[in-house]
């Protein structure tokens, strides 16, 4: 302030502080704010998942080029070991003359006719298995009245050989395609049915004492406690009864059928065509393997809650 005229004069030292208009023109820091900062880089969840993928990919690669190389290995054994006279390539032709033939097979039709006639006959059978096996060891496994009353019976038969009846199943039903779906049926029958008996009565006991806690009627305990905690041992059984359901059909086509995998096979062995008859073979083993691939999918598919969550 001046002191002649009492009016305040604006000082224009550059060292004094700023003026009441500068400094609202310029951003005003306050107690609890922040200074601007760079964006943080976030993690979507794609990128999680792809960085996963990532990590999770050498061992996928490793895996399966263990597996293909050990197939790759058997092929290359199959295919010299004829070529340099440890076999005899009569008997054993290279794999290169199995896979023409094989070729042949499929583009005249043979191949593709003879398969689906066995996969009609085996899939029924498993089928019916399926349906008649899992409900029945339900029902043995949980209920001991029921287990009295059937188990001599199934004792008696379950330790007769599928493949020891196929003349008596032959008798009665003829050599048509009854005779062939029953044979599977019966083979198949005995894994899934065991199986699930042995599934049942190994559920934890405490879920069921939980579950009789809640006051759960019978259907809803055999919904939400029996079956999928049984789900894992009943597919054993299945998967075991796949692998029946075509190797004792094949057997059954040997001895009396006109069409069928195990059909192809014998008629190429009279005819000594015998690049042919391992064509039908190897038609077989990839059938069983693509059969209990499918299988096992559907299990985990039906057990995923029993799989542990990985982060």
């Amino acid at each position: 302030m001046s002191p002649v005229t009492g009016t305040t004069t604006a000082t224009t030292d550059p060292t004094a502080p700023a003026t009441t208009a500068d400094a609202a023109s310029e951003p005003r820091i306050t107690a609890g704010a922040s200074t601007p900062r760079k964006a943080s880089r976030r993690t979507t969840p794609l990128t999680a998942t792809a960085r996963a993928a990532g990590r999770r990919l050498p061992g996928l690669l490793l895996r399966a080029l263990t597996k293909v190389a050990a197939i790759a290995a058997l092929l290359a054994g199959w295919e010299i070991a004829p070529r340099v006279g440890l076999v005899d390539r009569t008997f054993l032709p290279p794999f290169n003359e199995v896979a023409r033939a094989w070729w042949e097979l499929l583009a005249d039709g043979q191949l593709t006719d003879n398969a689906e006639a066995s996969l009609v006959r085996s899939f029924t059978g498993f089928g019916l298995a399926v349906a008649i096996g899992v409900p029945l060891g339900l029902l043995i496994g949980r209920y001991r009245l029921v287990a009295d009353l059937l188990g001599p019976l199934l004792e008696v038969f379950r330790n007769t050989a599928a493949l020891a009846l196929l003349p008596v199943f032959v008798l009665l039903l003829g050599i048509g395609e009854t005779s062939k779906v029953s044979i599977v049926l019966y083979a198949c029958t005995w894994p899934i049915l065991l199986n699930t008996i042995s599934a049942v009565r190994n559920v934890d006991p405490t879920l069921l004492k939980l579950a009789k806690s809640m006051d759960l009627p019978a259907l809803r305990l055999f919904q939400k406690v029996i079956l999928p905690a049984s789900v894992p041992t009943i597919f054993t059984g299945i998967r075991l009864a796949g692998a029946s359901s075509i190797l004792v059909l094949v057997a059954a086509e040997m001895v009396g059928a006109k069409e069928g995998l195990g059909y192809l096979i014998n008629t190429s062995q009279y005819n000594f065509a015998i690049p042919q008859m391992y064509a039908g073979i190897l038609t077989i083993s990839v059938i069983g393997v693509a059969f209990n691939q499918l299988l096992v999918t559907v299990e985990r598919r039906l057990s995923s809650w029993r799989v542990p969550v990985r982060g």
